[in-house]
């Protein structure tokens, strides 16, 4: 007496047993009769309330976003005249390219990139090397060593020194004045990041880093080959907070930098804002510069460049900036 059960017979009395009881191989061949023998399609998903209610507030958000960076881009293509008259609008017209002809026809503008590049990239470089070192040091709990260092960092976090301190440091002391590093250095640690680091390296397992020093790597190789090369997500994200607090620098330039020719992109924008006359030191703006035009139009040129670097670090972004919410 067999006790085998047909596999038409099966699937034409109960479909779902049959796509259940099928042999290994074959669910497509299961999967294709139940939904034939229900006449159904396949399955939506239904769109929780929470989901929406995300959907539509990230798209308010992005809206007050957009648009005031919208009316900056209209503004700066429209008339001198009609921007006097009438005031920003959603569409340039009269259309006028008259302040970006005023910016680039000059060397003002490269000499502002020129700056601000090398104190974004050199400024970047310096404080991820020390950052990424002085944290190290301080996840590793060593002896009479990280204790020390994580006061030394921690304290800045409390107080400052103040304004006059720190002029006379880097002008009497350090002798930077008119030297893109008097940018550079005041900025080069920030302790909230030290501390973000030192979180992250934390959390790499210590199993990796006994058994590279089982087969005879030392501490700084450990530490080039092993630890930042399982660090790229917080060293991405670090490196993105520092390029844009240094491509924003102004305050800084203004203190130490005093050579025109030296000054970074957010100094000329901030002088231009601030005084009228200083339109003049935009070569080819003519003895009528159309002032409101140029003030909206280097505000495009400034913020254009570092809006390219997020795309870049956005991949990073969860994984580094998610660390600390759980505790092991």
């Amino acid at each position: 007496m067999s006790t085998s059960t047909s596999p038409a017979v099966t699937a034409d009395d109960n479909p779902s047993e049959a796509s259940v009881s099928a042999p290994k191989g074959s669910f497509s061949r299961a999967a294709k009769l139940t939904k034939v023998s229900h006449g159904k399609g396949p399955k939506k998903t239904r769109l929780e309330p929470f989901t929406a209610i995300s959907y539509v507030g990230v798209t308010v958000f992005g809206l007050f976003a957009l648009i005031p960076l919208w009316m900056i881009v209209a503004g700066s293509l429209t008339e001198e005249s009609a921007l006097a008259r009438s005031g920003y609008s959603f569409f340039p017209e009269p259309f006028s390219l008259d302040a970006y002809v005023a910016i680039f026809s000059g060397t003002a503008l490269f000499q502002g990139y020129a700056a601000t590049l090398f104190i974004t990239v050199v400024g970047t470089a310096l404080s991820l090397c020390a950052t990424a070192s002085l944290s190290w040091v301080i996840a590793r709990r060593m002896p009479r060593i990280s204790r020390p260092l994580t006061v030394f960092a921690y304290l800045p976090m409390l107080f400052s020194g103040g304004l006059v301190p720190l002029y006379l440091l880097v002008t009497q002391v350090l002798q930077l004045q008119n030297s893109w590093f008097a940018v550079i250095l005041p900025h080069m640690m920030a302790p909230f990041l030290v501390f973000v680091a030192v979180s992250f390296f934390r959390q790499l397992p210590e199993e990796i880093l006994d058994s590279a020093k089982v087969d005879g790597a030392g501490e700084l190789r450990v530490f080039f080959e092993i630890v930042l090369p399982l660090s790229k997500p917080i060293l991405a994200v670090i490196g993105l907070f520092y390029a844009v607090s240094y491509w924003n620098e102004w305050f800084t330039a203004m203190l130490f930098i005093s050579d025109p020719e030296k000054y970074p992109l957010q100094l000329m924008l901030q002088n231009l804002i601030a005084n009228v006359t200083n339109a003049a030191m935009l070569p080819g703006s003519g003895s009528v510069a159309p002032i409101y035009q140029l003030r909206l139009a280097l505000t495009v040129v400034t913020i254009g460049p570092i809006l390219l670097a997020y795309p870049f670090a956005q991949r990073y972004f969860v994984k580094g900036l998610t660390l600390g919410a759980t505790k092991g």
